[in-house]
């Protein structure tokens, strides 16, 4: 999650010509996200609406819990891996960075659930009822030093009581494994189990992509491949800009297409990066070595990989998701724009092949 930025109005003398130099090295982080080459339309696949996920990390999770309660009826389950609450940061940095990442102090789960009740009612997230039967799995290291326990206790709290909105919904905490603040994997790709560094991909003998599929859809019905067998193809993402507007993400995303796919209706995981953790920072190895795509070969899915950028106007220097407000005052609503754009991404994959 971000960790920089500041509020307010700055008394600085050269204020201005700092904002300039910003808007410049804005201009070189656009610059270096460029779309690849080979990048084409997002792929229609004539997706099965009936299994699609998400599954996050950090930021990312709280982009999950928002795409999940803004639209209920698109999702029957999200799995979060060290992800604040829905609404904790309440449009306001300072608090992202301090009770929604440090818990301190602790969010209120209590005052959450009420404004969650209050924006369904409005209509500024979907119905509640719209959340019976699915599943939400949550998991948080015990050696993370950047989310702390406190915030995921209450990302817990807040579903278990939205349970009494939604019969049927089923809440999983798995708090007890010592790793950092990282996906954890099963392979040797990314840094040791307890670090918390770049790529934020872990070597800890755990799947935790399996693991989330295995809570949010049952288990597979065979074994994944050693090597995943389908195709990883870059996909334009600006194409896909509601209505032309700028939703703060790479010009080029990623999406995975088994072979099977292809040829017949697949469910869909949206797999959501962390901060530093987009392609601009880390390359492919998020995308290749989560572990989403075995697993997608093993149960037909499609894995939609949206690429957020690093900004400095506005202020998202990590390329976090919008968690915060970056992108406006509705970012955690049906109006959000970067929610708009992931509606418009699986629309895309729902077309008929």
């Amino acid at each position: 999650m971000d960790s920089s930025g500041t509020r307010g109005r700055a008394r600085d003398p050269h204020r201005a010509a700092a904002r300039v130099l910003a808007v410049a090295a804005g201009a070189v982080l656009a610059a270096c996200a460029a779309p690849a080459p080979d990048a084409q339309p997002l792929p229609a696949l004539g997706v099965d609406a009936q299994r699609v996920v998400l599954v996050g990390l950090s930021s990312g999770a709280a982009f999950a819990t928002q795409a999940h309660l803004a639209h209920p009826e698109r999702f029957v389950g999200v799995g979060l891996v060290a992800g604040p609450p829905y609404g904790c940061a309440g449009g306001d940095l300072q608090v992202a960075l301090g009770s929604c990442m440090k818990g301190e102090p602790a969010p209120d789960a209590e005052a959450l659930v009420a404004d969650i009740r209050a924006r369904a009612a409005d209509g500024r997230i979907g119905p509640l009822e719209g959340l019976a039967g699915d599943r939400v799995w949550v998991l948080r290291g015990s050696a993370d030093p950047v989310v702390g326990e406190a915030v995921v206790d209450a990302t817990v709290a807040v579903y278990r009581a939205l349970a009494e909105d939604a019969p049927g919904l089923e809440v999983r905490y798995d708090g007890g494994r010592a790793f950092g603040h990282l996906l954890p994997t099963d392979g040797d790709a990314g840094v040791a189990c307890g670090e918390t560094a770049s790529p934020f991909l872990g070597a800890c003998g755990f799947d935790a992509a399996g693991a989330a599929l295995d809570a949010l859809l049952g288990p597979a019905p065979g074994a994944p491949p050693a090597q995943a067998q389908g195709e990883l193809l870059a996909f334009d993402q600006d194409a896909l800009r509601p209505g032309g507007a700028d939703a703060f993400l790479a010009d080029t995303g990623y999406v995975y297409v088994p072979a099977q796919c292809r040829e017949r209706d697949c469910g869909v995981v949206v797999a959501l990066h962390g901060c530093d953790q987009n392609a601009g920072a880390v390359g492919e190895a998020f995308v290749r070595d989560a572990g989403f795509n075995r697993q997608a070969d093993a149960r037909d899915l499609v894995v939609l990989y949206p690429q957020t950028r690093a900004s400095y106007a506005p202020l998202n220097p990590k390329a976090c998701w919008d968690w915060w407000g970056y992108s406006g005052t509705d970012y955690d609503t049906r109006d959000g724009v970067q929610l708009r754009w992931l509606s418009a991404a699986l629309d895309a994959l729902a077309r008929p092949r």
